[in-house]
């Protein structure tokens, strides 16, 4: 629900000591008050489900004398919470006044008059409720949220009761000896339950994920890594925003550095994305294999003046084509070792390290290695983001070449490198361009999709402001 997601952002908070984070977050106070009907709708839910503890007590009634009565499964039929206001409580969590609340209840009861029982149903409706509390949030040892209810004051301005079945016409003209005790009793009950149902959403929290895959190589944790820090206008969290291998969990050779989100109100929720968390993208990446492509002749662009064959490549090998003449050959790409990604105001700057293999293609199928090259580019990128989807967009910078082994003698290594240039902006980019054009669908968590988000490169990280839509 979304009032969970409420509770995972506060769980944490930028400016605490401990542990840095690779993803951070704020939700602001139109996003907590965005999030305060679903949250009402939570409260409204968890005191419906439950019965209110039996009453017991007596009263005397003139004429008659003592009454002992005993209600039992008293349970809420309609709860109007309609005036109600939510706040950050500085260093605590959410503060809950409600005021100018109706219930309408419905029980058993059983009398006892003069040792003669009597029994039947009623209706009990109270008016003009106020209730005030906090919810304090913090986390667990395993990151998990926890929540707790405190300073919680609740008054009850009128009660009325209606009795039904058995003598209920004799006891509807006591009602008025049943109002003090009731309204005490009720009034007594609410905080309580309310407590319970905090300990119910305590239990939830406990067994809440904290991590989700994003495709068959990687996953994200996002548990928190830092205690709460809640400000009077806003509450921040710490995720660890770490990716990790699906098939292997292997710790990324890297650490998040420290960094601060700005203050924009505008929004219901700020996002930051740390470099460390995308370099642990790209770690895990390359350690399942993942970043590798096998090229041959007939995915290169027909308008490319270079083909992947002996004749066309061996303008820059003299001796394959005599070697190996009029024969096909197959170009493997691969990265040596991770990418790395570095966050600059308003741009992406990405550093390759791949190394190129040529094979030709012999008569029975099997390749032959011609030479092995490494390979270095640096690329600046852009993000782009919509409610469903991340993509961008990357353009060449520089880019470098060296030989490491030649099995078909010297190599002019400054013309092929204009033409791996040539061949990264005619081929490999445009392919990885329009990947990207398509973009990667962002992971569905707790029922959010993003509504209007605005990205932000910012140095070391990158920042997304947006407001969010919960679906049920």
């Amino acid at each position: 629900m979304f009032w969970t997601f409420v509770l995972v952002l506060l769980g944490t908070g930028c400016r605490a000591e401990g542990t840095n984070a690779g993803l951070k977050g704020r939700i602001t106070q139109k996003g907590l008050e965005y999030g305060q009907q679903f949250g009402l709708e939570a409260v409204k839910s968890l005191l419906k489900k439950e019965y209110i503890p039996d009453l017991n007590g007596s009263y005397n009634v003139p004429l008659i004398g003592d009454v002992g009565y005993s209600v039992s499964r008293i349970q809420i039929q309609e709860l109007q919470l309609n005036e109600s206001v939510v706040s950050f409580s500085e260093g605590t969590g959410v503060r809950l006044v409600v005021s100018g609340a109706r219930i309408q209840l419905h029980g058993v009861w059983r009398v006892k008059v003069l040792f003669i029982p009597d029994s039947g149903s009623f209706d009990l409706s109270v008016s003009d409720l106020s209730l005030s509390t906090e919810l304090g949030v913090s986390r667990d040892d395993s990151g998990r949220p926890q929540v707790w209810s405190n300073n919680c004051r609740s008054s009850i301005g009128r009660l009325d009761v209606k009795f039904h079945d058995g003598a209920s016409w004799l006891y509807n003209l006591f009602t008025g000896a049943l109002q003090a005790p009731l309204r005490y009793e009720v009034n007594r009950q609410l905080c309580p339950e309310l407590g319970k149902g905090i300990s119910d959403l305590e239990r939830v929290l406990k067994t809440m994920q904290v991590s989700a895959q994003i495709d068959p190589f990687a996953a994200i944790d996002y548990s928190l890594v830092n205690k709460p820090v809640i400000a009077r206008e806003h509450g921040d969290m710490d995720l660890k925003g770490e990716f990790y291998g699906v098939a292997e969990h292997r710790e990324s050779p890297f650490s998040p550095a420290p960094f601060l989100l700005p203050d924009e109100g505008d929004h219901m929720l700020l996002l930051g994305l740390s470099e460390f968390s995308a370099n642990s993208a790209a770690f895990v990446y390359f350690t399942a294999g993942a970043l590798r492509k096998n090229f041959r002749d007939d995915m290169i662009p027909k308008r490319s003046p270079v083909r992947l064959n002996t004749g066309s490549v061996g303008l820059f090998f003299p001796e394959l084509r005599q070697l190996y003449p009029d024969m096909a050959m197959e170009l493997h790409l691969s990265a040596r070792k991770q990418p790395l990604l570095t966050c600059r105001p308003d741009s992406l700057a990405l550093a390759l390290f791949g190394t190129a293999e040529a094979f030709v293609v012999l008569p029975n199928g099997t390749l032959a290695s011609a030479f092995l090259l490494d390979l270095d580019a640096s690329l600046a990128g852009q993000l782009h983001l919509d409610s469903a989807k991340v993509g961008g967009s990357v353009a060449l910078t520089d880019f470098s070449l060296s030989v490491v082994r030649s099995h078909v003698g010297s190599v002019q290594v400054k013309t092929l490198e204009t033409l791996l240039k040539l061949a990264l902006r005619m081929v490999a980019l445009p392919m990885a361009n329009k990947k990207l054009k398509k973009g990667f669908p962002l992971p569905s968590i707790y029922n959010l999709s993003l509504v209007n988000p605005r990205v932000k490169i910012n140095q070391g990280f990158v920042l997304v402001a947006t407001d969010v839509q919960y679906k049920a």
